[in-house]
């Protein structure tokens, strides 16, 4: 056998079995969305970081326009589709999800033809302000009614007036689902969608938690592939099945020695989104220094509430594990749960992702980067870029940054 041969062999076995899996379920997901008027259902569009569980329970079909932007960045469509809406008069400077998604609506662009049309919009603000604007645009745009869910910003403790504000406003959730399906909420089928959820989330964290083992036997570009259930169908037996496979399947390579990154030396934290028109590069620009991104802050923000939500009184706990996710909280909030993860995983080093778009994700990343080497004595490399548009991304002055930071941890 040649070296070729074994090499090849080597590839084949680090490969995750459950892809094949997950794209089935994201297929079959698709399909029933964009054939809903078919079956009868409603379908709503609604932010990443929204209250899904609701929907799910009353039977609805959930839409991600987020999802379909990284899927449009991941298929390397995005600038097209940047141009195309910055033709239509948005800026630049706007975020590339909502930019993405507003030039592919009027031609069924993206990857997949295009979204589902909605019969209505769910917008949750705990992830930006920029979601605001763009759902109103999408809701003028297919003339449908549009519903917002306002979570304050976490400076140092959730009030008790804030807890109310978002309680009351979850009640208000309800009744808008109940006037748009019109049905009445089903509490008992409330109930067990959060236990799904609950359950899933563990699962999920679970998952995450393989790579604290060394060898790692999955790495942060692998979690921002199977993160898409866990945000697009929580609260589903599907979600929970899909990760109890995953999660077996990681158990076992960790007993059978199998890594995903060859001669892993270095563990290096991921910040912020993903360059999903590049992940493949940058995982194999790491993993020929021997390094593995471990963890990262983005597919642990779902799970990272999750001790928050009693499924047995979701609409209240779910108020405050909603407003709590990592981005709608201060820097000092956003240090502990960054040096937690440092701690858990146990990295040599973070790279930090200055994401063009993502305002909220990237504003005071050099603070936390300060924060974390002074404090922690963690050493640091930011790199610039977008999640979708490649405008935004220069090859040879990343790599070039890249060898620089590993050639700092190996000596």
């Amino acid at each position: 056998m040649t070296e070729q041969n074994i090499a090849d062999l080597e590839k084949e076995k680090r490969k995750i079995k459950s892809v094949a899996k997950m794209k089935e379920i994201m297929t079959t997901y698709y399909i029933e969305a964009k054939t809903a008027a078919e079956s009868g259902k409603k379908v709503a569009w609604i932010t990443s970081g929204g209250p899904v569980e609701f929907l799910i329970a009353m039977d609805v079909i959930p839409v991600y326009p987020e999802n379909h932007g990284a899927m449009i960045g991941a298929s390397k469509m995005g600038v097209d589709l940047c141009e195309k809406a910055e033709e239509m008069g948005y800026s630049r400077d706007l975020c590339s999800y909502a930019r993405a998604d507003i030039a592919a609506a009027p031609i069924n662009g993206g990857p997949i033809g295009g979204l589902p049309r909605p019969d209505f919009l769910v917008c949750c603000n705990n992830i930006c302000g920029t979601v605001l604007k763009w759902y109103e645009v999408m809701a003028r745009y297919f003339d449908v009614p549009l519903f917002i869910l306002d979570t304050p910003f976490i400076h140092k403790e959730f009030s008790p007036a804030a807890k109310k504000y978002v309680i009351d406003q979850t009640y208000e959730y309800i009744a808008f689902l109940e006037a748009q399906t019109g049905k009445k909420m089903d509490y008992d089928r409330m109930h067990e969608v959060s236990r799904l959820a609950v359950e899933g989330l563990r699962l999920w964290q679970a998952v995450l938690d393989t790579a604290a083992h060394k060898p790692a036997p999955m790495t942060a570009f692998d979690a921002f592939f199977h993160l898409a259930l866990i945000v697009t169908l929580r609260g589903t037996q599907t979600t929970v099945d899909y990760y109890r496979q995953l999660l077996a399947e990681m158990e076992q390579r960790i007993k059978d020695g199998i890594a995903m990154v060859p001669n892993e030396k270095y563990r290096l934290l991921w910040d912020n989104l993903p360059v999903w028109y590049r992940t493949k590069w940058l995982s194999e620009k790491f993993a020929s220094h021997d390094a593995c991104l471990v963890g990262d802050t983005y597919t642990s923000a779902w799970s990272g509430v999750m001790d928050l939500i009693d499924p047995d009184n979701f609409i209240e706990s779910g108020a405050v594990a909603y407003s709590s996710v990592y981005i709608n909280v201060s820097l000092d909030k956003m240090f502990d749960t960054l040096a937690a993860l440092i701690r858990k995983y146990d990295v040599d080093g973070l790279v930090m992702h200055s994401n063009r778009s993502c305002k909220p994700y990237s504003f005071g990343q050099y603070d936390l980067q300060k924060m974390v080497m002074e404090r922690l004595g963690i050493p640091t490399l930011m790199i610039e870029a977008d999640m979708v548009d490649a405008r935004s991304f220069s090859e040879s002055q990343i790599e070039t940054r890249i060898d620089a930071f590993m050639e700092k941890l190996k000596t």
